[in-house]
């Protein structure tokens, strides 16, 4: 069977761009994999979310790794993991590594900002970089901590974030690539694509460019690929869609004297019996209770 991190791999070599949709839980896993993505991004944002805490370092590494890998057994597409800073310095970035590729994790992001880390598209967040040394370091421990030469390292550049401004951007991106990144993470919270696709033309690197575009949700794929870009990450729609529709079918609810005026759409409990896989539960049942009566177990 081909592993998760030789499929993306495949991936990366033969799509002209890979697309990767937001998860949060099992369950939108599930879903990114049903609607045809080509990988699944076990986001910080939402899983600190659905904790009711800020994305700002406060899950630990344990309680992400097993939502990631819970949502790594479920699904038979890639997973790549938000790792925000790696937990630390270089030696727990190591240890990051081993744990989530031992998870069957593909690979993981981590970001150049200083521990604790808050959102990048929180207006008011503190979003101050670690040196360019010190995320080397990090970049080259996790790259000597992996076995599987296919375990994807994404170094993710904030300089963009941070105003730190373009020659930051590619110098840091320059390093990253020369210390052993697998692809670079370009991020931005500009509300056009301009300065990612500056970034893009004016970075000579050879390793996949990702970016999440969220802050410019109007560019289209085909001005993504005309600018070298290989990885787009959905990486918050789902979650955002998932807390505005549980919150309207509550609202009207509160206010409803039946289920009947609910007006958000929702799925039929048949088609959650069918996602939850019961009927081939029910299946498996049978055949068991066929088998016991041909070796003549009989009730």
């Amino acid at each position: 069977m081909t592993s998760m991190t030789k499929l993306l791999n495949k991936k990366l070599k033969s799509n002209s761009i890979v697309k990767v949709g937001g998860a949060f839980d099992v369950m939108s896993g599930m879903l990114v994999e049903k609607h045809g993505f080509d990988v699944i991004w076990a986001g910080g944002f939402g899983i600190s979310a659905v904790r009711g805490l800020p994305d700002a370092s406060i899950v630990s590494m344990n309680e992400f790794l097993e939502v990631a890998r819970d949502i790594a057994s479920k699904c038979k597409i890639p997973v790549l993991a938000d790792c925000d800073t790696g937990y630390g310095g270089p030696s727990n970035v190591a240890y990051t590594v081993k744990k989530f590729e031992s998870a069957g994790i593909a690979g993981i992001s981590i970001e150049d900002k200083h521990f604790p880390k808050q959102n990048s598209l929180f207006e008011d967040g503190k979003q101050d970089l670690t040196s360019t040394r010190n995320f080397v370091a990090k970049i080259i421990a996790a790259k000597s901590a992996k076995n599987d030469p296919d375990f994807m390292i994404i170094a993710r550049t904030e300089s963009l974030i941070a105003n730190l401004g373009m020659s930051e951007a590619i110098q840091r991106a320059t390093a990253y690539e020369k210390a052993g990144a697998d692809a670079i993470f370009i991020h931005s919270k500009k509300n056009t694509p301009d300065e990612i696709f500056e970034f893009c033309d004016l970075w000579k690197g050879n390793i996949p460019i990702v970016v999440v575009p969220t802050a410019y949700p109007k560019v289209t794929l085909n001005e993504l690929k005309s600018h070298k870009i290989k990885i787009v990450i959905y990486a918050h729609q789902s979650f955002l869609a998932a807390y505005s529709a549980v919150s309207s079918v509550l609202e009207q609810l509160a206010k409803a004297k039946s289920v009947s005026e609910v007006k958000t759409p929702m799925a039929s409990m048949n088609e959650v019996f069918r996602f939850q896989g019961l009927e081939e539960m029910r299946k498996q049942e049978r055949d068991l209770e066929e088998n016991l009566e041909k070796i003549g177990f009989l009730d």
